[in-house]
């Protein structure tokens, strides 16, 4: 039932949710008030009412004479005030008009000589029914001391509260649903710039992804929540056409290797008894590698791409350097790899994300290298800095961002002739981001130079 309650609340809009918590607080705070105000106004009059009885009984006490009460006592003179005097021995030694011939009716005491003492009682023998304020005063000292009491009715009181709580009774549901409605109509008058901003937001269609939501003139919190979601909407284009480039550049990366492959083969059948397949064989070898390395770095990105959780080891990262340079040789047996200022370095990583990192710095090496690589590995100032050099053509200053790129070309010698796909230095610099580091490009005259720090083990 709880649940079913739940859910029934929360599907409903956010407009009417909000009015009926508004009534709701309206309803609590109004009767709240209500409930003090009547308080607050019985307090008062009972508060009059014992100053009327306690002025009467004063004139009462000073009008006695100990041991020879007077006659017709003042103050009783309205016939709903009833007054009766008390000596020490509980007798009734005078009395108001309408309380002739009565036995002592009130048993209370003051708080002492002069001090008055008010006390509600009920039901005094005067025909009617309903509550009485009565004061206890003393009068007089010693033996001849003697105790006024003066009892005056509250049914005027009772009235005036009773007109009171008829009109709250009615006012205050009439107040709550009129400042409900107001509430209601202020809300939609509020809301609707949001339901505006939903329907732009629902007319955006992948066919128009560039449209944005129109932002309200005014600085307050609907702006704020239009700008962001246009930067939102920004970005999700942007991703947008990210994918769509990265799925164009793989489908022509891909096309490449295989039409390459294709041909060759074609030739080959067409040709069979003429074709050397041993000359033939290490051409298919060299694409058949080159398309192997663009689907491996297409999966690596994807992997990338979907924010792994790196494994966070502490690793020995000159024994990854020194696995990926013995790989690296028989592939490039014509190079000279330089391993000799490797030093010791100890980080926090996943050994696999980081040997890759190491081996696509190692193969863009090769790529573009002369004849030499150097690979240097040290720690300074609580980083592990590598660095990998080659003596190729370089890399211009303009174009030291921008390699890192997915499938990003230079219009120099480091082209696709050397077997690149451009996704190489994309993979590091993820990578390396990802563990807390940076990667950039200096000059190694002649050559490039590729930094990488990373921060080192505690």
């Amino acid at each position: 039932m709880g649940r079913s309650l739940v859910r029934w609340w929360t599907g409903r809009s956010l407009r009417l949710r909000l009015t009926a918590a508004a009534g709701l607080v309206i309803a609590l705070g109004l009767t709240g008030a209500a409930v003090l105000l009547a308080a607050w106004l019985h307090a008062g009059l009972i508060r009059q009412l014992d100053q009327t009885a306690v002025q009467r009984a004063q004139v009462v006490a000073s009008a006695l004479t100990p041991g020879r009460p007077s006659g017709p006592l003042p103050g009783s003179e309205d016939g709903e005030t009833a007054i009766q005097v008390v000596d020490n021995a509980g007798s009734v030694r005078a009395s108001s008009a309408n309380l002739e011939g009565e036995r002592r009716l009130f048993s209370f005491t003051p708080s002492g000589l002069g001090e008055p003492r008010a006390h509600t009682v009920h039901g005094l023998p005067l025909g009617q029914e309903g509550t009485w304020r009565t004061v206890a005063l003393t009068a007089g000292r010693g033996h001849g001391t003697l105790t006024v009491y003066v009892a005056v009715p509250t049914a005027n009181v009772d009235r005036s509260l009773a007109r009171l709580t008829t009109g709250l009774a009615v006012g205050v549901p009439v107040a709550v649903t009129l400042l409900t409605t107001v509430g209601w109509l202020l809300l939609g008058r509020a809301l609707r710039p949001v339901d505006l901003l939903r329907a732009q937001a629902a007319e955006i269609t992948a066919s128009d992804p560039s449209r944005r939501l129109d932002v309200p003139p005014a600085h307050d919190e609907l702006g704020r929540l239009a700008r962001t979601l246009n930067d939102l909407l920004g970005r999700l284009d942007a991703a947008a056409r990210q994918q769509r480039q990265f799925v164009a550049d793989a489908a022509h990366e891909l096309r490449s290797p295989i039409s390459s492959l294709r041909a060759q083969l074609d030739v080959a059948i067409r040709h069979s008894r003429s074709t050397r397949w041993a000359a033939l064989a290490p051409e298919l070898s060299a694409e058949t590698r080159r398309l192997s390395r663009l689907v491996d770095n297409l999966v690596q990105l994807a992997r990338l791409d979907a924010h792994p959780t790196y494994r966070h080891d502490t690793l020995d990262l000159d024994d990854i350097v020194f696995t990926e340079v013995r790989r690296a040789r028989p592939e490039a047996p014509h190079m000279t790899i330089d391993q000799s200022t490797v030093g010791a370095a100890r980080v926090r990583g996943d050994a696999d994300a980081l040997a890759r990192a190491v081996r696509n710095l190692l193969d863009n090496a090769a790529r573009h290298a002369r004849g030499r690589i150097d690979i240097r590995l040290r720690v300074r100032d609580g980083v592990a800095e590598m660095t990998v050099a080659d003596d190729g053509p370089g890399i211009p200053a303009p174009d030291r961002d921008r390699v890192f790129d997915r499938f990003t070309r230079l219009d120099t010698a480091r082209t696709r002739d050397a077997g690149g796909s451009g996704l190489g230095l994309a993979i590091v610099h993820d990578v390396i981001t990802a563990h807390g580091g940076t990667v950039h490009i200096e000059d190694n005259s002649p050559g490039a130079r590729l930094v990488v720090h990373i921060p080192v083990a505690d």
